[in-house]
C-alpha cells in the first residue's frame, strides 16, 4: 500500500520566502518566480513576517504588486507596522509603474475615506515627485481633523519636490496649529532651491514663543548653515530662558574652530554661572578649546 504526502503549500511558500528574507544572493537569483511567492505569502504571514515581505516586494515595480500594497493600506484589520509598510514601498514604487494613474484616482478618493489611519497612509503613498495630481487632494488634508493626517500630509507634500508649494507651506506655518508648524519647519529644508528664504525663515523663528518651536528651529538651522557664518545667532541663544537652547547652542558652537570664538570668550565665559548643570557642562568643555589662546 503506498503511503500519501501530504503536501502543505503554506509551510512551503513560508519557508521558501523566510530563504529569500535570509539570503539577497538567493532572491536575486530567483526574483522572477520569487514575486509570486512573496505576494501568496502575504496571505498568510504573521505581522512579524509581513513587513519583511513587504521590503522585498519593493524591489519589483509591477502592477500587481502596487495592487496588493494598496490592499494592505485600506485594509483596518492589518497591523499598523504593516499599512505603514505598505505605505512606504508603495510611494518608492510609484514612480516606476507603468500605469499609475488608475491607483492614484483610487487612491485620491481614499483620502476622504472616515478611517484617519487609512487617509494617513494614502496621503504618504501619494507624495513622490511628479505626482502633480496629488497636490490639491494633500492640500486639504492640512485642515484634516486628525493631526496625524494632518503631519503625514505635510510630509507628502513635501515630497513632491515641487517649487510651487513652498508658498502654501508658509502661509500654513503662520496659522497652522502648533505640531504642524514643527512639521512644517522639520520638512521645508526638503526644497533645495528654496535654501535661502529657508534659512530666513528659521532666523525668524528662533524668536518664537513657544520654546519646542525655539529649539527645534536651532536645531534645524544648524542642518542648512555652516554654523561659523551664525556664530552671532549661537551667541544670542545663549540668552534663551530655554537651558536646553542655550545647551544646544553652547553644543553648535564647540564645532567651529577656537580661532573663531575666542573674542566672544566673554560671553561663554558668563555660561559658567547658569544655574543649569547641563548648560555649565556645556560651557565648560566648549572652553577647553580656548587654551593656548590666552
Amino acid at each position: 500500500m503506498s503511503r500519501v504526502i501530504n503536501f502543505e503549500p503554506q509551510k512551503y511558500v513560508l519557508k521558501k520566502v523566510n530563504a529569500y528574507i535570509e539570503s539577497e544572493e538567493l532572491f536575486l537569483s530567483e526574483r522572477d518566480q520569487a514575486l509570486p511567492l512573496l505576494l501568496k505569502a502575504l496571505e498568510f504571514a504573521d505581522n512579524h513576517l509581513k513587513p519583511e515581505i513587504i521590503m522585498l516586494l519593493g524591489g519589483f515595480a509591477e502592477q500587481e504588486v502596487s495592487r496588493q500594497l494598496y490592499q494592505l493600506i485600506i485594509n483596518t484589520d492589518e497591523d499598523e507596522e504593516t499599512r505603514l509598510y505598505a505605505s512606504i514601498y508603495l510611494n518608492i514604487i510609484f514612480p516606476f509603474l507603468e500605469t499609475p494613474q488608475p491607483l492614484i484616482k483610487q487612491m485620491i478618493k481614499e483620502l476622504r475615506s472616515s478611517d484617519s489611519e487609512i487617509r494617513m497612509h494614502v496621503a504618504f503613498a501619494l507624495g513622490w515627485e511628479g505626482n502633480t495630481q496629488a497636490v490639491s487632494p494633500l492640500i486639504e488634508l492640512l485642515y484634516d481633523t486628525d493631526m496625524d493626517v494632518q503631519l503625514f500630509a505635510v510630509i507628502a507634500l513635501s515630497n513632491l519636490k515641487d517649487d510651487r508649494i513652498f508658498n502654501f507651506m508658509i502661509e500654513r506655518l503662520d496659522q497652522g496649529p502648533l505640531e504642524q508648524k514643527r512639521c512644517i519647519l522639520c520638512y521645508l529644508q526638503r526644497f533645495y532651491d528654496k535654501r535661502k528664504q529657508v534659512v530666513s525663515i528659521y532666523l525668524k523663528y528662533l524668536a518664537h514663543q513657544d520654546p519646542e518651536i525655539r529649539l527645534d528651529t536651532l536645531d534645524l538651522l544648524g542642518e542648512v548653515t555652516e554654523i561659523r557664518q551664525y556664530i552671532p545667532t549661537y551667541l544670542e541663544c545663549l540668552r534663551d530662558k530655554d537651558p536646553r537652547i542655550a545647551d544646544l547652542a553652547l553644543n553648535r558652537l564647540n564645532e567651529v574652530d577656537s580661532a573663531l570664538l575666542f573674542k566672544f570668550r566673554t560671553t561663554i565665559y558668563e555660561m559658567l554661572t547658569d544655574p543649569n548643570m547641563r548648560v555649565k557642562k556645556a560651557a565648560m568643555k566648549l572652553i577647553k578649546k580656548f587654551k593656548g589662546y590666552v
